[in-house]
C-alpha cells in the first residue's frame, strides 16, 4: 500500500509541475504577442502564471530559452511530450501512396501549425536584432525545420515519384523555402489571403519544384 501511494504521489507532482509548467508557457505567449519580447519581464509572466520569478528560472533558465518553450507549445497546439514525426497527422502523409496527396496533406497541416506559430515566430526572428539572447534561439528554428525537411524530403524522394537527378538537399531547400514563415508572413498576415488559398499555393509550387511531370 505504501508503494502505491509513493506513486500516486509521484504522479500527482508531475501532473501539477506540468500544469504550473504550461500555466507559465501560455502567461509568457500573451505577453510575448501583446507587449514584445523586450518589454515583457520574467516577474510580469510569473504574476500572470501564478508562481514565482525564481521557479521560472529555474525551470527555463532563461527568457529565450522560454520563447523557444513558447514555440514548441504553439507549434505542436499541445505540451504532450510527443515528437511531431509520431503525431497522427504526420503519420498520415507517411502512410499515404501518392506522394502529391502527401504533399497536400502536409502543407494542410503546415497551415494549421503556422495559424498558432506564426507571430511567434516572428517575434523571435525579429527580436534577435535587439537582443543577443535571441539569435541563438531563432538559429536553432531555422536549423530544426532544415532537420524536419530534411527527413520529409528523403521519405518524399523514397517514393520514386520526384524529378529526376534531384538530391535529397535540394528537396530539403525547397521545402525549407517554402514552408517558411515569411512567406506565410508575406501572403496570409500582409496580403491576407485566406489559409486555404495559401495551402493551396503552397502544395502547387512544391509540387511544380520536386516531383516528375503529370502524364
Amino acid at each position: 500500500m505504501a508503494d502505491v501511494k509513493r506513486n500516486y504521489n509521484a504522479t500527482a507532482r508531475r501532473e501539477r509541475a506540468q500544469l504550473r509548467r504550461r500555466d507559465v508557457v501560455v502567461a509568457a505567449q500573451e505577453l510575448f504577442e501583446a507587449d514584445g519580447f523586450q518589454a515583457t519581464t520574467i516577474s510580469a509572466v510569473a504574476r500572470r502564471a501564478g508562481v514565482s520569478a525564481e521557479s521560472i528560472y529555474k525551470g527555463f533558465g532563461t527568457k529565450a530559452a522560454l520563447a523557444k518553450a513558447v514555440f514548441d507549445f504553439v507549434i505542436a497546439g499541445d505540451d504532450e511530450p510527443v515528437p511531431m514525426v509520431q503525431r497522427p497527422e504526420i503519420l498520415a502523409v507517411q502512410r499515404e501512396p501518392d506522394v502529391r496527396r502527401k504533399i497536400q496533406l502536409y502543407v494542410a497541416g503546415l497551415v494549421e501549425r503556422q495559424q498558432r506559430s506564426a507571430r511567434v515566430q516572428i517575434l523571435i526572428r525579429d527580436g534577435r536584432h535587439g537582443d543577443e539572447t535571441l539569435r541563438e534561439t531563432w538559429q536553432t528554428l531555422l536549423d530544426e525545420r532544415l532537420v524536419g525537411m530534411t527527413m520529409f524530403g528523403r521519405h518524399l524522394l523514397e517514393t520514386g515519384d520526384l524529378r529526376p537527378g534531384i538530391t535529397v538537399e535540394e528537396v530539403a531547400d525547397v521545402l525549407w523555402t517554402y514552408i517558411s514563415v515569411e512567406l506565410y508572413e508575406l501572403l496570409v498576415l500582409l496580403r491576407d489571403w485566406s489559409p486555404e488559398r495559401y495551402a493551396d499555393h503552397v502544395a502547387t509550387a512544391i509540387t511544380a519544384a520536386i516531383c516528375r511531370p503529370s502524364v
